[in-house]
């Protein structure tokens, strides 16, 4: 089996992920779960896809796998979808995971993406973190927001990403999407030039490093809407991250500023249902006068039981969002429980349920 054959398997199962590692067969993700078909790929065999992979990318040069053992891009093959790569080294055989992106935007609302993560796109300055962990959907969301100001005002829209996944036509605003190693060196160094190109709002595909950080909250602060991703769950978790990236004698005015800039922060998770599938868990935490002052003051484990209490505000804490999951019959208690981040409290609402 060629890599077209396998690109087209992939996108007729709706896999969202493909697996070619030496010593298995080809293994497709489908809804959270692998499953593998075909005869065992040899390193013969995964040399082969490989440079065929290479091929289809536009004869991509090698060079950059073979110098540092591992490589990312993302190309589309007409009338099929978009793919993101990350060819790799292991073993001393080659491999590759890819991503199957469609080439349709997607639609927020099959998703389950609601309305209080929308509302994020009306903001016209500030920051805006979308964070969880890898493979459940920030991507997404961030192109569901981008999309929605792209088709309801006019604005400036930079995007900066590693690589580009879901590609934007310009509607009401102007979009213009960068990629890393193609278009600019480092996420740094296109978010300093990005404030010298005239944008209203900048889509960052993932704070790194404190250098990045540090440029995302200076663009907050100068009167432009930042938006991007971290690898946390839970507001709290993701303050904390922010600070842990600074040497402790920065980390006070980090939580300043952050307190001034930050407009929000969703965390998000995909969760098996009861049908076999794959639905998305949300905590919403919208920045208010009382979060501003426990980040501001060093206290970040408290935002848990502010979220907790403001659903008024437009609020939901991650358990919170799991038990809707759980009352609305699409997920087992079981698995609001595994995916919870306070199992006592989970486990007496549950009981509660049950009794």
């Amino acid at each position: 089996m060629n890599i077209r054959e396998i690109l087209e398997r992939a996108v007729q199962q709706s896999a969202s992920d493909i697996l070619i590692i030496a010593g298995m067969p080809a293994a497709y993700k489908i809804h959270g779960l692998l499953q593998r078909e075909g005869e065992r790929l040899l390193p013969d065999d995964t040399q082969k896809l490989v440079e065929e992979i290479y091929q289809l990318a536009g004869n991509r040069s090698m060079d950059t796998l073979q110098a540092c053992g591992d490589d990312d891009f993302s190309f589309a093959v007409s009338g099929l979808s978009r793919f993101r790569v990350n060819a790799l080294k292991q073993r001393g055989s080659l491999g590759l995971v890819i991503r199957v992106v469609s080439f349709h935007l997607p639609d927020r609302e099959a998703l389950g993406i609601p309305d209080n993560v929308m509302s994020f796109a009306e903001f016209t300055r500030g920051m805006v973190l979308i964070t969880g962990p890898a493979g459940s959907g920030k991507t997404t969301t961030l192109a569901c927001l981008v999309d929605a100001v792209n088709s309801t005002r006019n604005s400036h829209i930079i995007t900066i990403e590693d690589p580009i996944e879901y590609l934007h036509h310009h509607k009401m605003s102007v979009v213009t999407q960068r990629e890393l190693s193609t278009d600019t060196d480092s996420y740094d160094a296109a978010l300093r030039a990005a404030l010298r190109e005239a944008p209203d709002i900048i889509l960052l595909g993932e704070m790194r490093d404190a250098a990045t950080i540090k440029a995302a909250v200076t663009a907050a602060e100068t009167g432009h809407l930042v938006i991007s991703t971290l690898h946390t769950v839970g507001a709290a978790n993701t303050i904390d991250r922010i600070l842990d990236s600074f040497p402790p004698e920065q980390q006070q005015q980090i939580r300043t500023q952050l307190a001034m800039v930050l407009e929000g922060v969703v965390s998000q998770q995909l969760v098996p249902t009861r049908e076999g599938g794959l639905v998305p868990a949300f905590e919403v935490m919208r920045v208010n006068s009382a979060i501003r002052n426990l980040v501001r003051e060093s206290k970040a484990h408290q935002l848990d039981n502010v979220i907790a209490q403001s659903a008024q505000e437009g609020m939901i804490s991650m358990d919170q969002s799991l038990l809707k999951l759980v009352q609305s019959g699409r997920i087992t208690p079981d698995i609001a429980l595994r995916h919870s981040l306070n199992s006592e409290w989970m486990q007496k609402r549950l009981s509660t349920l049950r009794g």
